[in-house]
């Protein structure tokens, strides 16, 4: 195959562009299963470590806990999440996926590989390594935290970073 004809913009560009692109096509298959990114990764944050508290999963996604509190919340009355008291610290909620929430998130993982075979549709195995590796070594660089999307910190803050009223 021949290679791609050369874009301008240059790399920050690209990577934006291709990141919107690969955001928005998610969104629309996890729509298909009446779930938003954040709600689909918050799912996978408990799935990833489950019996943390809300205010760790604040932390580590860096949003803000009223939103973590309202997705939990949604994510609980929908038979997904339920909080148990913390066995260390009983005044703390333990998170965990119930049995509907585990399903999900198998349904969640092969739509996330149908995701990642369409975006990377026309790249070899070997290309595909190497990008993950070149991206991964980029990441670490500008310390972002792995498997957490950057766009937790935006999700109810004004643009000058504040918490939005409300």
């Amino acid at each position: 195959m021949p290679p791609a004809k050369r874009q301008s913009g240059g790399i920050a560009f690209l990577l934006a562009q291709l990141g919107q692109h690969a955001a928005d096509r998610f969104a629309v298959r996890i729509a298909e299963l009446d779930l938003i990114p954040p709600q689909a990764g918050i799912l996978r944050a408990i799935a990833m470590a489950p019996g943390r508290s809300q205010q760790a999963l604040s932390e580590q996604l860096g949003l803000l806990p009223s939103r973590v509190v309202a997705f939990v919340d949604d994510l609980e009355q929908r038979g997904y999440v339920e909080r148990r008291r913390s066995t260390q610290d009983r005044r703390l909620n333990a998170l965990h996926l119930t049995e509907r929430g585990t399903e999900l998130m198998g349904e969640i993982g092969q739509l996330a590989k149908a995701h990642e075979a369409e975006i990377t549709a026309g790249l070899s195995r070997e290309q595909r390594s190497a990008l993950v590796d070149i991206l991964a070594a980029m990441a670490a660089r500008q310390r972002l935290t792995p498997g957490v999307h950057p766009g937790y910190k935006s999700i109810g803050r004004r643009p000058d970073g504040d918490s939005a009223a409300g």
